[in-house]
């Protein structure tokens, strides 16, 4: 998937919210709210763990592709789209895992 493939799927995401709910599956996360979409989002979470677990690449890629999948849906929800998270990916390049982790307890400390 490249960075258009994602900015495509959004750009139909954000244009399903306002879908009739009983036509669009998306519209219809929309519709119920942004607890109902968290909620998704941890099962497609959870499925993918086990994927992982198990190691079957197929289920791995699949449960995969229906967590960025529901991750996006989330991200519609709150406004926000791949172009925000593909910039804050780049901005951690250079940075090591345990600095970029410094970075965000200190903001986690001030309440943040």
């Amino acid at each position: 998937m490249t960075d258009g493939t994602l900015t495509r799927l959004a750009e139909v995401l954000d244009a399903r919210k306002a879908a009739d709910p009983q036509d669009s599956y998306v519209a219809g996360l929309h519709a119920a709210g942004l607890d109902r979409i968290l909620r998704k989002l941890g099962e497609e979470c959870t499925e993918t763990v086990v994927a992982a677990k198990n190691g079957a690449s197929q289920d791995i890629v699949y449960e995969t592709a229906d967590l960025w999948f529901h991750s996006l849906v989330m991200l519609s929800h709150c406004g926000l789209g791949p172009a925000e998270v593909l910039g804050e990916l780049e901005r951690r390049f250079g940075l090591s895992g345990l600095e970029e982790k410094a970075a965000r307890s200190g903001k986690d400390e001030g309440g943040q």
